[in-house]
């Protein structure tokens, strides 16, 4: 009777095995996200005066954009976006955002302290960074490829890239492909349909 009874055990133990085992692979597995390149290094300072880097959001899914403070244009669009992937992934301690200044001399650690007040930041992996403007210039255009730099003659003093960069766990900028099977390389940050494109990208990232 025993022996029946284990053999009964021994057979449901292993259906339930087959029926996992692709489900664990799946887990483990990359997604269709196409990979672009790593993410540059860097180092600059937080909201807090904390040092922050690339190596800080290793093991985390994250998304990176460029903006001031001031910014009479799209910054304010950009980060209501940021604000929704916060509301989505709140919580998740595999999630994080980088919003980086470019206008440093302005926007120092207090100044992007109550900007991330006065727009409702409770996430503790979303940091607000600033430092050095060449650096940061050379981060954004060089590193990024996204376009940031200074137009006095433009809104604010500026001008930037309004997109989002979306970086996976293991520091590699990925992104979709668009209809024709192109890489878009970067997220809308400015329309709903980048942001809920980016959303989704987020939660393939987050299960590989």
């Amino acid at each position: 009777m025993k022996n029946k009874s284990y053999i009964g055990i021994s057979f449901i133990v292993l259906i339930f095995g087959i029926w996992a085992i692709p489900k664990i692979i799946a887990k483990f597995q990359k997604s269709d996200l196409v990979e672009i390149g790593p993410v540059p290094t860097f180092e600059l300072t937080n909201q807090n005066n904390k040092k922050i880097s690339d190596k800080d959001y290793l093991g985390k899914v994250y998304v990176v954009e460029f903006f001031f403070s001031t910014c009479p244009t799209i910054c304010p669009k950009m980060n209501q976006s940021m604000l929704q992937l916060q509301d989505e992934f709140y919580g998740n301690p595999s999630f994080g955002l980088v919003s980086i200044t470019i206008d440093p001399k302005q926007d120092t650690p207090n100044v992007l302290k109550e900007h991330a007040d006065l727009l409702g930041v409770k996430h503790y992996n979303w940091h607000f960074l600033t430092g050095d403007k060449e650096y940061i210039y050379n981060l954004a255009n060089k590193g990024f490829n996204l376009f940031a730099g200074e137009n006095y003659k433009a809104a604010g003093g500026f001008e930037h890239s309004g997109l989002f960069a979306l970086v996976d766990k293991e520091g590699k900028i990925r992104c979709r492909k668009d209809a024709q099977g192109n890489p878009i390389l970067y997220y809308d940050g400015l329309e709903a349909d980048g942001v809920q494109a980016i959303k989704e990208d987020i939660k393939k990232l987050l299960e590989e």
